[in-house]
C-alpha cells in the first residue's frame, strides 16, 4: 500500500527541532558519503517559472521532490511541491506526499544549522532582509538554537515587514521594521529574496557576522555584494549546485570567485572535516536546498504518519 499524505496530516507530523536533526543528520551523510546518492537537479524552464526534479537516496529511504518555483502566481503558491517515496529494495511507492511545507522546513533547518556551526554562540541580534513565507520558518529554526533578544526586519513590501515583527513580537522578541542597511547591523544576517542583483552592500555588514543567503537558488539569483562574498568564508550546502545557482554563481560567472574560493560544505563541517568559525570573520552560508534534506525529511514524516495511522493508504499496483 502507498501512503498518501494531505498537506494539513504532513504540518501536524513535523516538529522543527526534529526537522533540524534529520537535515543534520543528512548533510553529515552526505560529506561522509554514507548511503547516499543525489544527481543533479533537472530544470524546466518556462516563461513565467519553472519545474525542478529533485532525487535522492538517503539511508534506507529513496525519492524525488517535484517541485515549481512562479514568483508571480497570485491566486496560487508561488512555491508546490510533491514528494514520492520509494523502498530503494523494490522501488515500491512507499508515500505521496505534500512536500510544500517539507520545502519550508528543511529550508528553515538548514539555515537554523548553518547557524549554529558558523555565527557566534552569543548571537542575540538578527537582521531579515525578505519577510516573505520563508522568514517565518528560518526564525523558527533559529529560535532553536539562539536566545534571540532583538529582530531587524526589512522587505520591499513593508505590509510584509510589519506581518512578521508582529509574529516576532508574539516570542517576547524586540522587533522592528527598519532600513536594509540597519537589518544588516546584526549577528546574524538571513536573506530571502528572489533579487538578480545585490541588495546587501559589503559596507553595512560587520566583522564577525553570520549570514545565512538563502533566496539564490537559481542561475543569475544574487542578493550579496559580490565584495562581501570576496571577503567572507563561504560555506555551500553544495558545492555544483553553489557554483551554479547558489549565492556565488554569478560571482563565478564573472570569473572573480572560484571552487578553490569555497571554504567547505556544512557537511565537512558537522563531520569534523573542517573547523566552523575562527574568530571575528565574515560567514557566509550559500543554501541551494538539496534534495537530501527533502527526503530526509519526508521519511521522518513517513515514519510518524504510520506509527500514529495518519494518512489514507491506497493501492497503485
Amino acid at each position: 500500500m502507498t501512503l498518501l499524505l494531505k498537506r494539513e496530516e504532513v504540518t501536524s507530523l513535523l516538529k522543527m527541532s526534529e526537522v533540524m536533526d534529520a537535515v543534520e543528520r543528512a548533510f553529515e551523510m552526505y560529506a561522509k558519503k554514507e548511503s547516499v546518492q543525489m544527481p543533479p537537479k533537472v530544470y524546466l524552464r518556462f516563461e513565467k517559472g519553472d519545474l525542478r526534479a529533485m532525487p535522492a537516496l538517503i539511508g534506507s529511504y529513496a525519492g524525488v521532490k517535484w517541485v515549481n518555483s512562479h514568483p508571480n502566481n497570485k491566486d496560487l503558491p508561488t512555491v508546490m511541491a510533491l514528494i514520492i517515496l520509494n523502498d530503494p529494495e523494490t522501488g515500491y511507492p512507499l508515500a505521496v506526499m505534500d512536500g510544500t511545507y517539507i520545502t519550508c522546513m528543511r529550508t528553515g533547518a538548514a539555515g537554523g544549522i548553518a547557524a549554529k556551526y558558523l555565527a557566534k554562540e552569543d548571537s542575540t541580534k538578527f537582521g531579515f532582509v525578505g519577510c516573505g513565507v520563508q522568514a517565518y520558518y528560518q526564525f523558527e529554526a533559529l529560535r532553536e538554537v539562539f536566545e534571540i533578544e532583538q529582530i531587524l526586519a526589512y522587505d520591499v513590501n513593508k505590509d510584509n515587514a510589519k506581518k512578521f515583527v508582529e509574529h516576532c513580537s508574539k516570542f517576547d522578541v524586540k522587533a522592528k521594521c527598519v532600513s536594509c542597511r540597519e537589518a544588516c547591523k546584526c549577528d546574524v544576517l538571513t536573506t530571502t529574496t528572489p533579487s538578480t542583483k545585490p541588495i546587501v552592500k559589503e559596507e553595512w555588514v560587520e566583522k564577525g557576522t553570520h549570514i545565512n543567503a538563502i533566496g539564490a537558488d537559481a542561475p543569475g539569483k544574487q542578493e550579496l555584494d559580490e565584495k562581501l562574498i570576496l571577503k567572507a568564508k563561504v560555506v555551500v550546502d553544495d558545492v555544483e549546485q553553489a557554483l551554479h545557482g547558489g549565492e556565488i554563481n554569478v560571482p563565478v560567472s564573472k570569473g572573480i570567485f572560484s571552487r578553490d574560493d569555497i571554504y567547505a560544505t556544512l557537511g565537512e563541517i558537522i563531520a569534523g572535516f573542517k573547523p566552523a568559525r575562527l574568530g571575528n570573520e565574515i560567514t557566509v552560508f550559500d543554501s541551494t536546498g538539496l534534495a537530501i534534506q527533502d527526503i530526509a525529511t519526508a521519511s521522518l514524516a513517513f515514519e510518524k504518519a504510520k506509527s500514529l495511522k495518519v494518512g489514507e493508504e491506497v493501492r497503485f499496483f
